[in-house]
């Protein structure tokens, strides 16, 4: 395929030849630099790259050029090379512009003209842009090809676990034509869909993601049987545990059920995340979270589901769901919480087929020209009508309660009152869900008005609140009625008694749970701040206590 392609287009000649010069002295051995003036021409030149099989490493656009700005050149360009990273080239006085147009579209970094020196200013940024390319590898699109119905709820669980995993892959509906070829390869019809075939030819009808999991080449079982720390659940908290356990020499292992970057990574925008004044994706913060970790040689184990907890010795085990198990000096509980589901005539029998939980970013081109409606009154919920709004006709979203204002970040309401196509209502609830085989409409209930109306929707998503996954705890660790995980001063009683069973002559590390060298950080843990900074902040926190607890 040759080398890859570091490409810039600016309409400035003298911009355009400077930063090419640049790139050229750094990185011209190892990488093809492409210059373009304009981004029509630019696009024609990934165009052809892309009809001889080329790769696309970094792509540096100007922000302010005339027909097509720098935000709409990337816009198109992401659908030639979906792995390249992205970069904004900008003039001091239209920063605060591309910071806002950033939000449209998940740029990676912006620079400011002039780049002098670019040992400081334009080779680190590229050097970390580079990396990350590097680390996602850039496999073709076609390495994976999953064949399924558009409406189909397993069909849409393989495509939303490879996207939320990274996991380049190629979607073909089973009644297009080369969808039909793949099943008559496969010797299987349309009712073994969906069918995942892999690069070398692999085909697997009906797979488990743990066997999609497997051929994608995700980790997916432990490489030794004792760790110096497990921590179970791979969002921010779990994330940020692996981190700084495996950089400060612990034997880390970190276990994910579904896809690292739990909730978090599903989020369209990140806005108000210490460090990122221009926001940043969950799945831009997750890769580079995932990255990090095994930058420091964490473990990361996919699509393990742990259903069991016990104590032996000095011990901690883990039971895996297949019976097999895992020990370790300590563990950290980082399982989060998951979206509650909405209990509503038909929205059990169309989950997966218009009927959504979270942000599902799959399925946000597939809404262009549709009427979306969103439940929820939180941030997740408002990032997601930001992100639909993109492609939808009309996103409305439905609140139960008077207003965003008790639930929803400044930031984020003025931001949505900002989008013609985005409408809020409030005293709204969702009391039915109707469509034959896929969702056709939803029964709103409106309490500010005395209504019950039915109204078309294609789509509907799910923001309701969230509950804790511990029921597999069963009595191993104390939780409160709602299952989240009691730790430090909360296991304490009025008198200062320690919970029962307590064997070590102190009290409970903050974070620390009933059972010692058992932690819990993030929103599993009772009372805790439900945000990403403070979850991560918490796995951080975990490992220092881990670190106190093995010394005692």
């Amino acid at each position: 395929m040759g080398q890859p392609a570091i490409l810039t287009v600016d309409d400035d000649p003298s911009v355009s030849r400077a930063i090419a010069r640049d790139l050229r002295r750094r990185y011209g051995e190892a990488y093809r630099i492409i210059r373009a003036a304009s981004a029509a021409e630019a696009l024609e030149a990934l165009r052809e790259l892309k009809l001889r099989g080329g790769r696309v490493a970094v792509l540096l656009a100007d922000y302010r050029m005339p027909q097509m700005n720098g935000i709409e050149f990337l816009e198109q360009a992401m659908d030639l090379f979906p792995n390249a990273r992205r970069a904004l080239l900008t003039a001091y006085a239209d920063t605060d512009a591309a910071i806002q147009a950033i939000n449209v579209v998940d740029v990676d970094h912006y620079l400011l003209k002039p780049w002098d020196p670019p040992e400081e200013k334009l080779y680190p940024v590229i050097d970390e842009l580079l990396d990350a390319w590097q680390a996602t590898g850039d496999r073709e699109i076609e390495d994976i090809r999953v064949v399924g119905h558009r409406w189909s709820e397993p069909s849409y669980q393989i495509r939303d676990f490879l996207a939320r995993n990274l996991v380049p892959y190629r979607w073909l509906a089973a009644d297009d034509p080369e969808g039909r070829r793949l099943l008559d390869a496969a010797g299987v019809g349309p009712e073994s869909i969906p069918l995942v075939v892999t690069a070398d030819g692999r085909a697997m009808a009906q797979p488990s993601t743990s066997e999609v999991a497997e051929a994608a080449g995700l980790s997916t079982a432990p490489e030794r049987d004792f760790y110096d720390l497990i921590i179970v659940g791979g969002g921010p908290a779990g994330l940020g545990a692996a981190v700084y356990g495996a950089s400060e020499g612990l034997r880390t292992l970190l276990v994910e059920r579904q896809a690292v970057g739990g909730q978090a990574g599903q989020s369209s925008r990140i806005e108000n995340y210490l460090g990122f004044p221009d926001g940043i994706s969950g799945a831009q913060l997750t890769d580079r979270a995932r990255r990090q970790a095994g930058k420091f040689d964490a473990e990361v184990l996919n699509t393990r589901e742990v259903v069991g907890l016990h104590t032996d010795g000095s011990a901690r085990t883990l039971r895996f769901a297949d019976g097999a198990e895992v020990s370790a000096h300590s563990i950290v509980l980082a399982t989060g919480v998951a979206y509650r589901p909405l209990i509503a005539d038909g929205i059990a029998e169309l989950t997966g087929a218009g009927v959504y939980y979270g942000s599902a970013a799959t399925e946000g081109p597939s809404c262009a020209g549709s009427d979306v409606y969103i439940i929820g009154g939180a941030n997740s919920a408002g990032q997601a009508a930001l992100f639909f709004s993109r492609y939808a006709r009309s996103v409305t979203l439905l609140v139960r309660g008077d207003s965003l204002e008790a639930s929803m970040s400044y930031y984020l309401i003025q931001q949505l009152n900002s989008v013609e196509n985005v409408h809020v209502r409030t005293r709204c609830e969702v009391v039915g869900a109707q469509g034959g085989g896929h969702l056709q409409a939803i029964t709103i209930c409106d309490s500010k008005n005395n209504t019950v109306t039915s109204v078309e929707c294609g789509y509907l998503f799910v923001f309701i609140g969230a509950e804790p996954r511990t029921d597999w705890l069963g009595d191993a660790v104390a939780r409160d009625e709602k299952g989240f995980v009691y730790t430090g001063p909360d296991l304490l009683s009025p008198n200062g008694g320690r919970p029962r069973g307590w064997d070590r002559d102190r009290d409970p590390f903050y974070l620390e749970c009933s059972v010692p060298g058992i932690f819990a950080a993030g929103d599993v843990r009772a009372n805790s701040v439900k945000r990403v900074a403070s979850a991560v902040g918490e796995g951080a926190m975990a490992v220092t206590l881990v670190h106190r607890y093995l010394e005692a």
